[in-house]
């Protein structure tokens, strides 16, 4: 099988839907000799804020000499990003020998039980397990649940730490209508004695997590009570009962990032017993690399991609604009998934500038024939970029929306940009 064809496999998935319960999942790591219990981890669920501290982590870990697994969704420029050792995608060869253990197992599950086919994001969570579990055993696994937290495939085995960087009215149709409903299938991870981490703003949303947390006898922390980043002008310090670190320097914009980054080093500090080589040096190095791809990324001076994917992610993104860009014209397209409060959205991208509103290939889509007639649309993306006057220093240029989209525009982007130099 080539990588190409191992793909198309995967994705043939796509049509099963997905149906609540880990039956499935439990059934196949049984048959793998459960390689999630070999795991060390550390498990990240919530609304936004997920790959960030996801990323975040990992840099911090891997500064200190350890190896660490990470896996996140969705990817950007390579399916593979998905599972990754030390910020590097796995293999090709290793991506291929994962298929070649579970593809029998897809036809056993429907040979052998009634539990039916396994969906997409549940033959690569099999992956990625198999492959930290077993094929290349990691110091430290790093995992991003998918939708949800409770029925997520990823729920399927016992973190070290569970990270919750937010809680938003996302994914409202599966996940429940309130901050509390979508809290309560987050924090449906929490298992006995953990320890558990917090940046939740919504009152309803917290107390959840604080009474999954007491009735599961784990300990809970919540930014800004147990620990907190402040301001030092040009730098940040750290402060906790565990340690205070100064003069620490963020690789990302905006105050959303900071609250990441608290994250990451309480996370970081709470692990120290078992992780020892965890030290300030590595803290410091690891979030003054800490990139992640599409989130506030500048593609030119004047031209930021984001995955802006529902409203709170967006009122962060603005905040950064309105702080580091105030000065500029903005230009902005925009293209979401079905599913997202994409008026509200909309309406707070209209007064922050010009906003133009486009479509993409993907299943969820949604249908550029759809959006308000008020909003300009534009067929291709592409023609949009080439209309960029990169050499503008009044003009900025904002392409923002679903995640999925903005894997599709940077992936143009950098194909084009090398094709250019040929």
């Amino acid at each position: 099988m080539t990588y190409q064809q191992a793909l198309e496999w995967i994705h043939s998935h796509r049509k099963f839907a997905s149906k609540p319960g880990l039956k499935r999942m439990l059934w196949a790591l049984e048959e793998l000799d459960n390689p999630q219990d070999k795991l060390l981890a550390v498990h990240v669920v919530g609304t936004n804020g997920k790959g960030s501290t996801v990323n975040n982590v990992q840099h911090i870990f891997t500064a200190a000499g350890y190896e660490v697994g990470t896996f996140v969704s969705p990817y950007i420029m390579d399916f593979k990003e998905r599972i990754s050792l030390n910020g590097q995608m796995i293999s090709e060869r290793d991506f291929l020998r994962l298929i070649e253990v579970l593809k029998p197992l897809t036809d056993r599950v429907l040979l052998e039980t009634s539990l039916g086919p396994f969906t997409e994001f549940e033959v690569i969570t099999l992956m990625m397990f198999l492959y930290f579990g077993h094929l290349h055993p990691v110091d430290i696994a790093i995992i991003e649940a998918g939708l949800g937290g409770l029925y997520d495939s990823t729920n399927v085995f016992k973190a070290d730490l569970v990270i919750c960087p937010s809680i938003g009215l996302d994914h409202q149709a599966i996940l429940g209508q309130t901050y509390g409903e979508i809290a309560k299938q987050k924090a449906g991870v929490i298992k006995e004695g953990q320890k558990v981490l917090i940046a939740i703003d919504n009152e309803e949303a917290k107390q959840v997590f604080r009474e999954q947390s007491a009735q599961m006898s784990a300990s809970l922390y919540d930014n800004q009570k147990d620990f907190q980043m402040l301001n030092q002008g040009e730098s940040y310090q750290f402060q906790s009962p565990l340690g205070d670190i100064n003069a620490i320097q963020l690789a990302m914009p905006g105050q959303h990032q900071v609250t990441n980054a608290a994250l990451a080093i309480m996370a970081s500090l709470l692990l120290k017993e078992t992780f020892p080589q965890i030290n300030e040096r590595a803290i410091k190095e690891g979030l003054k690399t800490s990139y992640w791809l599409g989130r506030t990324e500048l593609l030119r001076t004047n031209l930021m991609i984001d995955g802006s994917h529902n409203k709170e992610s967006l009122l962060a993104l603005i905040a950064v604009l309105k702080k580091d860009y105030a000065d500029k014209k903005i230009h902005i397209l925009f293209a979401a998934i079905e599913g997202k409060p994409i008026e509200v959205m909309l309406k707070l991208l209209d007064r922050l500038g010009h906003l133009q509103v486009t479509g993409f290939e993907y299943p969820t889509a949604y249908p550029l024939k759809n959006y308000n007639q008020s909003y300009k649309k534009v067929s291709d993306f592409k023609e949009w970029l080439k209309g960029i006057n990169y050499d503008s220093k009044e003009d900025f240029y904002l392409v923002t929306g679903s995640l999925y989209f903005i894997a599709q525009v940077r992936q143009y982007w950098f194909l084009s940009q090398a094709a250019s130099k040929q």
